[in-house]
């Protein structure tokens, strides 16, 4: 679920002899804009979204209305947008390795899709005010975040250790503060809410090393210093299991001292699976990763849903 944290990363290096046509275009369609937009990538921010909203205290059922707006800007607007830019910056590699995408192919523009970022990130701010002036405030920084990621001189997703903490921040934290906040008319959520997003999102940054296991070779050949890169894959694996582990002791420590008994006791269930589970994914872990994706990290995200609802009053 949350390997679609992943759809970012891997483009990095340029082809001197790999040009695309800055104003080549076939006459893109509404369905090459949404290709930009990559939709498979809009869960993991609104599935945060939805954690901020319940640890709130509301569910979908009793306000349908804000659920709606806050998956509309987490989703479409704001991941969409990182995505367009992403895409945007990374055009000369997908020449080479997805030529099919919108840019490469010729089907959108280079100058169009560029104005189709600038414009899709003034959409998402705008909607932003709309809930309230600390999600306006988050979403902000995701969208700085998302340029900060892809485009120069930064260009973070270079790096594993500031590309993926840039990309969890983005993913997990902003997005559930953005939902506690969507419930408060767009004010700061409680000091408690704004610990477990932080938790969640140091947690985030090791899913995101996790995700960096399947293209090892092609990063050492474009230069990207990912951390199975820099660390090794043995190293790199103890070390996301390690961050992934350490921020759930801490979720689990003060769901109990808040009197969240059940939801401690239940988080503590879905850590004993994920420690299982990285034992057997540390034999191998350039073999296993795929698989740990979707046992271990499904396992972290129940965590979350069930912290949240404690959180929100509904159930202990």
């Amino acid at each position: 679920m949350i390997d679609c944290l992943s759809q970012h990363v891997h483009h990095a290096g340029m082809s001197n002899s790999t040009a695309v046509n800055p104003g080549a275009t076939s006459g893109a369609s509404i369905a090459d804009f949404i290709q930009l937009l990559k939709p498979i990538t809009w869960f993991p921010p609104m599935w945060a979204l939805m954690c901020g909203l319940v640890s709130g205290g509301i569910t979908p059922f009793q306000a349908p209305w804000l659920f709606l707006a806050g998956i509309l800007l987490t989703g479409p607007l704001v991941c969409g947008a990182s995505q367009i830019i992403n895409d945007w910056h990374d055009r000369e590699v997908d020449a080479l390795n997805e030529p099919d995408r919108p840019i490469p192919s010729g089907r959108v523009s280079e100058v169009a899709a560029l104005r189709f970022a600038f414009v899709w990130c003034v959409i998402a701010q705008a909607w932003s005010f709309v809930l309230g002036p600390w999600v306006a405030g988050a979403t902000a920084v995701g969208l700085l975040l998302a340029w900060a990621y892809s485009a120069p001189p930064l260009r973070l997703k270079q790096n594993g250790w500031w590309g993926n903490l840039s990309v969890a921040v983005s993913y997990e934290g902003l997005a559930w503060i953005t939902g506690a906040a969507i419930v408060i008319g767009g004010q700061l959520p409680s000091t408690s809410i704004l610990i477990i997003a932080a938790l969640y999102s140091l947690g985030a940054h090791g899913i995101m090393t996790l995700n960096d296991f399947k293209a090892i070779d092609g990063d050492i050949a474009v230069g990207i210093r990912t951390l199975p890169v820099q660390m090794g894959p043995e190293r790199a694996a103890k070390f996301a299991c390690l961050v992934m582990i350490t921020p759930q002791l801490g979720v689990l420590w003060l769901l109990a001292t808040w009197g969240h008994t059940v939801a401690a006791g239940l988080v503590a269930v879905l850590i004993g699976g994920q420690l299982l589970a990285m034992l057997r994914f540390l034999t191998n872990p350039r073999q296993l990763a795929p698989w740990y994706n979707g046992v271990g990290v499904t396992q972290y995200v129940s965590g979350m849903m069930v912290s949240a609802l404690a959180m929100g009053g509904h159930f202990g």
